[in-house]
């Protein structure tokens, strides 16, 4: 039987709370490798446990998604209302109460299709912010026919290159970031996969490439990229450094780019096939399945991959194209964010300088139309490299995290406008540590101008390490207090800092927390417990 993860649970509760507080249009900002396809599974069955008389419209680009997101549907309820309508799959099951769609099969058949009361975008990026486009049109079409249809968004890059965030600017859609789950924190709980970052010998130098609304050319870029010398030296460190890895993919520039890349890596012994967004769809299957299957070793790509591409034991990712694109830059790297058997961690061998570009995943902003536009943006360096050991960690960073090497207080960079703040540059944040905890205390702590919190004082040794938990407050922190109290108590979740207080003896006793450096102090970012769970209310 599938089990929600806590954050997965979460997510839809806050969906939920922020239709009854009234409002409509929401995005859910979930990781890739988070489980999307579950969240969207859960939320059509809750939806129609509660409200069975609505019909739910699940809507997508890729084929691969489509049948995802279905097949996880029966997982979780086998007796489900579901069917499909995507000429790619080849079922046209229009008037299904749970319908998932292809937006390229649906965008002009609302007539044949029926009103939906709720409608589910997965990979609401790749939402497009004119409404003249098929995505536009069809969901206009729809409102016409239910004004009251409420729209989900799902997603792991809540923005668009050029345009920003999604719940931002005059023909946006989605009104909140409703819940966000941060990429650091899953892979600390044990949900993703880490990732590591090294910074390559060869470089592609992009310093010329025209750019266009934001992005570079894709035919110039090729050119600056798709160079034999470049692609040689670029495949002999794939091949050194993913000697000991499992399943290699590497994003290029162009078709020729991709093959030529495809070709070196053959020279050197090791299996690899190229898959474009030529590639047949029966010849596209069988490669991807071949790869799955450890079959073929390394996988080349341009224009696809980057969504709805499930293998979980990739374990090393080539950044060999250049991009502005925060997005695309997020969904290449989240391949690798899955779990596996065998799996430690994935590798980013970033030669595109990405990494240094964006910053690390877990802390990448919207840079907007402005500052993609900025000639000088390629000087805004946001990571560096480590002489010792040649990882990429953050600017500020005063030591390595992979080999200990120690910055010199005269090599600490100047300041700089980065997102980077700690000690990773694939990743934020230091490794975090386990410390055992002797006693935990609760007091309520008071800060003017907002609502009361629980402060939890974690003694453990002579030192004591504090948190606190907001029970009183709305939005995002209610959320955390409610998936705090539910992992250490498990019972009926107390509705303000006052009832939390009165209550702690329902909390089991923390035998050990673990800490990360932040600043001058440490953070507290997962807990242990020595007793059973008492089953929730």
């Amino acid at each position: 039987m599938l089990t929600l993860r806590p954050y997965q649970d979460e997510s839809i509760n806050a969906l939920f709370e922020y239709w009854a507080a009234g409002k409509g249009n929401g995005l859910l900002v979930l990781p890739t490798g988070a489980g999307k396809s579950l969240v969207l599974a859960a939320l059509c069955q809750k939806v129609l446990r509660d409200y069975p008389g609505l019909r739910i419209g699940v809507v997508t680009h890729v084929r691969e998604l489509i049948q995802q997101n279905y097949l996880e549907l029966l997982k979780l309820w086998p007796q489900a209302p579901a069917g499909i309508y995507s000429a790619g799959i080849g079922r046209r099951d229009a008037r299904a109460q749970i319908l998932f769609c292809g937006i390229q099969s649906v965008w002009n058949k609302t007539a044949q299709l029926g009103a939906f009361d709720i409608l589910l975008v997965d990979e609401a990026h790749l939402i497009p912010p004119n409404t003249a486009t098929t995505y536009g049109r069809f969901i206009s079409s729809l409102k016409d026919a239910m004004p009251d249809m409420r729209i989900v968004g799902l997603t792991a890059t809540p923005y668009r290159l050029g345009s920003g965030l999604l719940h931002r600017g005059k023909e946006r859609i989605f009104e909140d970031i409703v819940y966000e789950a941060n990429v650091a924190d899953l892979i600390e709980q044990g949900y993703l996969s880490s990732l590591v970052s090294k910074a390559t010998v060869q470089q592609l130098d992009v310093s010329g490439v025209q750019r266009r609304g934001g992005e570079f050319v894709p035919g110039a870029l090729e050119i600056a990229v798709d160079k034999e010398w470049i692609t040689r030296a670029a495949v002999d460190e794939i091949v050194q450094f993913g000697a000991d890895r499992k399943a290699w993919l590497a994003f290029c520039t162009g078709v020729s780019h991709a093959t030529n890349v495809r070709d070196a890596i053959r020279v050197r012994g090791f299996t690899c096939e190229t898959v474009t967004g030529d590639t047949p769809k029966g010849e596209r299957d069988r490669i991807v399945q071949a790869f799955r299957s450890g079959q073929i070793r390394c996988l080349t790509s341009v224009g696809v991959l980057g969504t709805g591409f499930n293998v979980p034991h990739t374990d090393l990712i080539a950044l060999l194209r250049p991009t502005q694109s925060a997005g695309l830059y997020i969904q290449q790297v989240g391949r690798g964010l899955r779990l596996a058997p065998g799996k430690d961690n994935c590798l980013v061998l970033d030669f595109a300088g990405n990494v240094k570009r964006h910053g690390p995943i877990d802390t990448v902003t919207v840079a907007g139309a402005a500052k993609a536009k900025d000639p000088d943006a390629e000087k805004q360096v946001l990571a560096k490299e480590c002489p010792a050991c040649a990882s990429l960690v953050a600017l500020n960073a005063a030591s390595c995290p992979t080999c200990g090497h120690i910055w010199p207080l005269k090599e600490e960079p100047p300041k700089h406008e980065a997102t980077a703040d700690a000690n990773s540059a694939i990743l934020s944040k230091a490794a975090p540590t386990w410390i055992p905890v002797d006693s935990a205390r609760y007091y309520v702590h008071r800060k003017e101008g907002s609502p009361d919190s629980v402060r939890v004082e974690y003694q453990c040794g002579f030192t004591i390490h504090k948190e606190w938990v907001c029970f009183s407050h709305s939005g995002y922190a209610r959320q955390k207090a409610e998936g705090w109290w539910l992992r250490a108590a498990g019972s009926a979740i107390p509705r303000t800092t006052e009832e939390a207080l009165t209550r702690t003896s329902e909390c089991r006793a923390p035998s050990a927390i673990m800490v990360r450096p932040s600043g001058r102090y440490f953070e507290i970012v997962g807990r242990r417990y020595s007793e059973p769970q008492v089953a929730a209310a």
